[in-house]
């Protein structure tokens, strides 16, 4: 089987080509350059070059293909809206998998996306849903809620550095799972008959609030959090301003995901049948306390060595003579 897995040098994307090559699967990839892409050919993937915003790129990436895992979206930095990437590009993927008789197409929306219709990003995935369901293509639909790897941007890094953590409105507790166990859901639903045509939630152990996390992150660290609370209304107001330039769309957009994390409304679902169908043990999925240990205990024995090797620098410093040597 012949996989194409689109977004694969993404957080998400490169975790699920790792382990689609790890379980023996043939990997290609379509990438923008393949210059940031190396890492992935040294895994073992084929690069194809292609956009999503092109769709003519896509046919000779489709050719062969069985099976696409679009893992793909569009990110804060880009020049390009929401729109064009997760609507028009995966319209046109849809599309391109149709004519090419691709056999399956993992596709990853968004949790309770049906309940924010005003915010574009939701809209735009439950709208994604129903295309994809219509295309006649057979589809698995792996709804999640966030991902623990950007919990260290977020709140592990500036608790660390004495930065400001930033917190809006009301937190929504969020189910947020490891990416590595993303993949794993999505690289047996390929293999699972029962998942075909069908969608489900794909979540963490359970849903943790900012508060919650910030706390945990202050006991592992050792350090006590600067927390900076964000009035909703203040960035709804940045938002509005945004939405009268061009260039502030995609800022605007991705501003109005904060009335779904600043809601109060937990991301959150019962994972029990989906375990079951997937075949897949509950007891092996990452917990966030557990991913956090490991990621402080690694950048606390970091700093301790660093620590370590100053003061020795510093101890040798001082050992050194006050006094010039003097010639005669």
């Amino acid at each position: 089987m012949t996989l194409l897995i689109v977004g694969a040098t993404g957080t998400l994307g490169r975790q699920v080509a790792r382990r689609a090559i790890d379980e023996g699967y043939k990997v290609r990839c379509l990438v923008r350059s393949a210059k940031k892409a190396a890492f992935l050919k040294e895994w073992g993937a084929e690069l194809v070059p292609g956009d999503l915003c092109y769709p003519q790129s896509l046919t000779a990436a489709l050719e062969g293909v069985t099976a696409v895992i679009d893992a793909s979206t569009s990110r804060p930095t880009d020049s390009l809206s929401i729109k064009q990437v997760d609507w028009d590009g995966k319209v046109a993927l849809i599309q391109a998998a149709q004519a090419a008789g691709v056999e399956r197409f993992i596709f990853f929306s968004i949790l309770n996306a049906d309940k924010y219709p005003e915010v574009p990003l939701m809209e735009i995935k439950r709208c994604t849903e129903l295309f994809l369901a219509e295309s006649g293509l057979n589809y698995t639909i792996l709804r999640l809620a966030g991902f623990m790897q950007g919990l260290i941007g977020q709140y592990g890094i500036p608790i660390l550095e004495g930065q400001p953590v930033w917190v809006t409105g009301e937190s929504s507790p969020i189910a947020y799972m490891d990416t590595q166990d993303i993949a794993k859901f999505a690289i047996r639903a390929l293999s699972v008959p029962e998942t075909q045509k069908q969608a489900f939630p794909v979540v963490g152990t359970r849903a943790w609030s900012a508060q919650e996390i910030i706390s945990l992150c202050e006991r592992l660290s050792e350090k006590e959090a600067k927390i900076t609370r964000m009035p909703l209304n203040l960035l709804r107001g940045v938002r509005s301003i945004t939405r009268f330039f061009q260039w502030g769309w995609n800022v605007a957009d991705r501003l109005a995901f904060t009335e779904v994390l600043a809601s109060g409304k937990p991301l959150n679902a019962s994972m029990d049948e989906v375990y079951k169908v997937f075949g897949l043990d509950q007891q092996e999925t990452t917990t966030l306390e557990s991913y956090l240990q490991e990621y402080f205990s690694r950048i606390m024995k970091k700093l301790k060595e660093i620590d370590y090797e100053k003061t020795k620098a510093k101890k040798k410093k001082e050992k050194r003579s006050p006094f010039k040597k003097t010639s005669n």
